[in-house]
């Protein structure tokens, strides 16, 4: 039989309703408690209690992959020596300040305390009316005390963890098993230390306690969860910020390729937990989203009021309750979604993109979280902005490389044509009277359209995309090797090392000009008999070595030729290196050959035959 699917906003309904009524009991038991409270003359005792047990609330010890307050054996002392009345009451009053502290939704302000109480409440009154402590009042002291105390722990965690587990399994945000047994394990682990300091309670001194061995006592429990809770802020800021460093460094170095998108995906999670999230960029005065996850409904574009609101934003902007107040883009979110963050993405005063997350929980965003959602974005603006740059940049490339072949059309071939014309013109006016004339104009005009065809032919395989964008890198320069072999008696190495990545195509095509023209000084100059070639993708360069056994040269010289001579030799390989930030280095003696290194710095450089691919929904 299939079970009937409730929608979010049933489920959100029934938890709020859920919470309500265990508030409503909890702080019932806290008025309660408040009617049978009776004066004690221990006032030392009960302020040091209550100090201590306002520490380690607020102060939680991590344990396994979650963290708890190690508070009960606070709460059994209290118990045992004053009642149960004032451990109800403290316990609520200080759990309730914590939330109140936290900044956490009125809901959960209430729910906290109140859940806490009542599991203390209930569990007194099932020991206090069961035949159990009557049976445990009868035997030893220590057996005794020690039985209540575990009864009563018992008692208490299991009441407290069912109430919040059907909180949890009724919200609509999903409980898998993987998250109810790692709370499972932390409850249990803090059961084993209440159980720990129990024992040594009673082996030490039974229920008889003073100021001062209570301060000895517990002072090691509270030094501990002073020191972890310090030691779990500090452990999560460097976990916090590794994954800042790791995200901005792998983004960096793929923001031409749509890998970054992944990167960028991967390690967000560690610095914030949140369950939707977009990241919009602006191009040419458009606002598209780049990518997007979690609980979004997302369109094809922002138009106009939601472009308006985007525009000039240069601060974060928080919402912490969407009932109270809407956000720019709140309906490309499922309506589930509470809280919200504006991070715009600012360089040089140029709002460039925005991106927005959203958790399920109202007023769930720290401060902290959203400084680090303000870093982030600042490093992506950092980034989406060089992507861009990059962009441009080839883009003027490709202008200027059809510009420089429209000039050459029209210097040569357009000139060569209309000299052709009008030599034939020319012929035909003398071709009745001077027919010896007119058959060398018509030669003449012939070798200039022979000579004018054969630049068009290259003008036309200029305009034909480069073999590095048909096939990749090292695969024109394997065919290219392989063209080589079949012309010349050279014994060729090719050797391809680490895994390869796609690289931009103006990245490719500067490798693979050096690479050809590398390889034809060597046939041309070196006499060489074995070339050879390693093509290495390391983690932070690409490195292309072109290495020959050949006669070899005087660097100096060449270098002088290559001043006096216009074409392209050791100069313009190295204008051609800079232009994707390489390094170009040649090692030749006379008599030794040449070795040529070429270094490519990774960042910033990698990339796909398209960007277009990188846009997820836009």
């Amino acid at each position: 039989m299939k079970l009937p699917v409730v929608s979010s906003h049933r489920r959100e309904n029934y938890a709020k309703w859920y919470m309500i009524i265990i508030a409503v009991l909890g702080w019932g038991a806290v008025v309660n408690a408040l009617f049978h409270l009776e004066p004690t003359n221990d006032i030392t005792v009960l302020l040091l209690l209550t100090v201590f047990l306002a520490i380690t609330e607020y102060y939680p010890i991590p344990l396994l992959r979650g963290s708890t307050s190690i508070s009960f054996p606070f709460i059994f002392v209290m118990y045992e020596l004053f009642g149960v009345s004032y451990p109800i009451i403290i316990y609520a009053v200080i759990a309730l300040a914590i939330n109140i502290l936290h900044q956490r939704p009125f809901r959960l302000v209430l729910f906290n305390p109140a859940q806490l109480t009542l599991s203390v409440f209930l569990a007194e009154y099932i020991l206090s009316h069961t035949d159990v402590d009557q049976i445990l009042t009868s035997s030893s002291n220590f057996f005794s005390g020690f039985s209540t105390y575990v009864l009563f722990l018992v008692f208490f965690f299991i009441i407290n963890n069912f109430i919040v587990d059907i909180v949890l399994l009724v919200r609509p945000q999903p409980y898998t098993l993987y998250l109810f047994k790692n709370k499972s394990l932390t409850e249990l682990s803090n059961v084993g230390v209440s159980l720990l300091y129990g024992a040594m309670m009673f082996y030490l001194g039974g229920r008889t306690v003073d100021e001062f061995s209570l301060f000895f006592f517990f002072s090691p429990l509270v030094a501990v969860s002073l020191l972890y809770s310090v030691i779990s802020t500090l452990r999560n800021e460097k976990r916090r910020l590794n994954a800042l460093f790791a995200i901005t460094t792998g983004v960096n170095k793929k923001i031409h390729s749509p890998e970054w998108i992944d990167t960028f995906k991967n390690s967000f999670s560690q610095i914030v937990d949140v369950q939707a999230l977009m990241l919009w960029v602006k191009e040419n005065d458009v606002w598209k989203i780049l990518y997007y996850d979690g609980r979004v409904t997302p369109k094809d574009e922002l138009t106009g009021e939601a472009l308006a609101r985007f525009d000039g934003k240069k601060q974060p902007i928080v919402y912490q309750d969407r009932v109270k107040k809407l956000g720019p883009i709140d309906e490309y979110f499922k309506k589930d979604m509470k809280a919200f963050v504006y991070s715009p993405m600012v360089v040089e005063n140029e709002t460039i993109g925005m991106l927005v997350v959203a958790k399920s929980r109202a007023r769930s965003f720290e401060e902290d979280e959203i400084h680090s959602i303000a870093t982030l974005s600042n490093q992506l603006a950092v980034a989406v902005k060089t992507r861009f740059l990059i962009e441009e940049q080839e883009k003027r490339i490709i202008l200027e490389e059809r510009n420089r072949i429209a000039r050459g059309i029209h210097d040569g071939v357009a000139q060569t044509l209309a000299g052709a014309v009008m030599k034939l013109e020319t012929a035909e006016r003398k071709f009745t009277s001077h027919p010896d004339e007119t058959r060398k104009l018509i030669r003449e005009s012939m070798d200039k359209l022979r000579l004018s065809l054969r630049e068009v032919r290259e003008s036309i395989y200029e305009l034909r995309p480069y073999p590095t964008e048909r096939v990749g890198l090292s695969v024109a320069i394997k065919k290219r090797i392989d063209m080589i072999q079949s012309e010349y008696n050279i014994h060729f190495s090719f050797d391809i090392r680490g895994k390869e990545v796609p690289l931009s195509p103006m990245v490719e095509k500067e490798l693979f000009d050096i690479f050809q023209e590398s390889l034809q000084n060597t046939i041309k100059h070196a006499q060489a008999t074995k070339i050879e070639i390693l093509l290495s993708y390391q983690k932070e360069h690409i490195i292309l070595k072109i290495k020959d056994n050949g006669v070899g040269f005087s660097l100096f010289q060449a270098m002088v030729k290559a001043q006096n001579n216009p074409h392209f030799g050791i100069l313009n390989m190295n204008d051609a290196a800079e232009k994707i930030n390489a390094t170009l280095q040649i090692d030749t003696k006379e008599g030794q050959g040449t070795d040529i290194t070429l270094t490519v710095p990774k960042m910033g450089l990698e990339g796909g035959s398209t960007v277009d691919q990188a846009y997820v929904g836009g």
